[in-house]
């Protein structure tokens, strides 16, 4: 098929999609840092199971570490360098109807910004090299979906636990409760009008956490309730690595260029 055949319609879908990729890190926004009691660990042996699990939520004193994320719409994977300000993004969407699949990764050092991305299944789609293209936020009109640095707890771990209801510790590291999603800034982490679809059962949804042996969280898991037409889901966010995750440095020469004027076509649509 040629691009005078009917492809225009086809590569719109296309850029919607990346628009919604792009749009989809809300899971990492980062919802703002942990305000509730943080106990220091292994010293208070008073603190709560919710300060014990809110004290363990990353506060950028852990060094890099990596991420994983998923909800309804979206899976994330990448890094947190917390003393660069920065993190790496990358997700990938199973093809569309149209058979065309995406991959997009975000590169954000300080207010720098880079991306890559690749559509595949059409030959009428845009083409990228396959290296970190700078953007100039300037020329991005959705500046409210523009990924940006704000913390370390990227995947909103906690807010969530801030609005919890209950947490019981269940073993070491184990935590389980209930977090009300409809508080505070809990429904931030949520997709907008989610929370508020949810009803009453957002009020109660259960949780589980996992901290490990150097009492850092390793994982968060919301079971979401279904809503309307919105299945249920987990929501989930992972971080790893601790220690051992590479930093992450501004990429240079080979590894980097300009984004041409389509990536902003794209990124505007």
């Amino acid at each position: 098929m040629t691009q005078a055949t009917g492809s225009a319609g086809t590569i719109r879908r296309a850029m919607g999609t990346a628009a919604a990729v792009l749009a989809a890190t809300t899971l990492l926004a980062g919802c703002g840092p942990k305000t509730g009691p943080a106990a220091a660990p292994g010293t208070s042996p008073t603190a709560s199971p919710k300060e014990a699990l809110l004290d363990a939520v990353p506060d950028g004193t852990e060094g890099a570490f990596r991420f994983s994320g998923k909800d309804a719409s979206s899976a994330l994977t990448g890094r947190i360098d917390p003393e660069s300000k920065a993190f790496e993004i990358n997700t990938a969407m199973a093809p569309d109807s149209d058979g065309i699949t995406v991959k997009m990764s975000f590169l954000v050092v300080e207010e720098k910004l880079w991306m890559k991305a690749k559509f595949t299944g059409h030959p009428g789609l845009p083409k990228f090299p396959n290296k970190w293209m700078a953007l100039d936020r300037s020329k991005l009109t959705g500046g409210g979906d523009v990924p940006s640095y704000d913390g370390a707890d990227q995947g909103n771990a906690g807010p969530l636990i801030e609005a919890a209801t209950s947490v019981e510790q269940q073993g070491p590291g184990k935590y389980v409760g209930f977090i009300d999603l409809t508080s505070g800034n809990a429904a931030q982490a949520l997709e907008d009008g989610e929370a508020a679809a949810l009803g009453a059962a957002g009020q109660h949804v259960p949780f589980t956490a996992l901290v490990g042996p150097d009492e850092h969280l390793t994982s968060l898991t919301l079971k979401i309730p279904a809503a309307g037409k919105r299945k249920a889901y987990d929501y989930v966010v992972s971080y790893t690595g601790y220690g051992s995750t590479p930093e992450i440095t501004v990429p240079t020469g080979s590894a980097a260029t300009t984004a041409p004027a389509t990536a902003y076509e794209m990124l505007n649509s």
